[in-house]
């Protein structure tokens, strides 16, 4: 068998190629719906906000909620001491965090 006649002879190779053409996409479609959950979950965290809330920031500062405007929250980080913040800007709960726990004490048990 001569070397063109060989190159031209077809390989059985169709089922690999869809494969490595198919986990990509099977990759990034993961990827992109998952990020679309989260977004979901936090806006839905976000628009949950209440007067008196302890949140944290984006930066790690953590506050309590004074006052809600359209986008922006008024956060009490010390007394006497408020900061506006976006309302974007507000990433973690805690109160989002422990829905399991809710109405149990903090206190050690004996």
């Amino acid at each position: 068998m001569s070397f063109q006649a060989a190159a031209s002879t077809p390989q059985g190779g169709g089922f690999g190629t869809l494969l490595l053409l198919a986990l990509p996409l099977l990759l990034i479609a993961y990827m992109i719906f998952s990020q679309r959950r989260k977004a979901k979950a936090m806006q839905q965290m976000q628009s949950e906000f209440q007067v008196g809330d302890e949140v944290m920031t984006s930066t790690g500062l953590y506050g309590r909620i004074a006052a809600l405007e359209d986008g922006v929250v008024r956060l009490e980080v010390a007394p006497g001491v408020q900061l506006e913040w976006d309302r974007r800007a507000i990433v973690r709960s805690p109160r989002a965090g422990m829905s399991d726990q809710a109405g149990t004490d903090n206190e050690p048990t004996e």
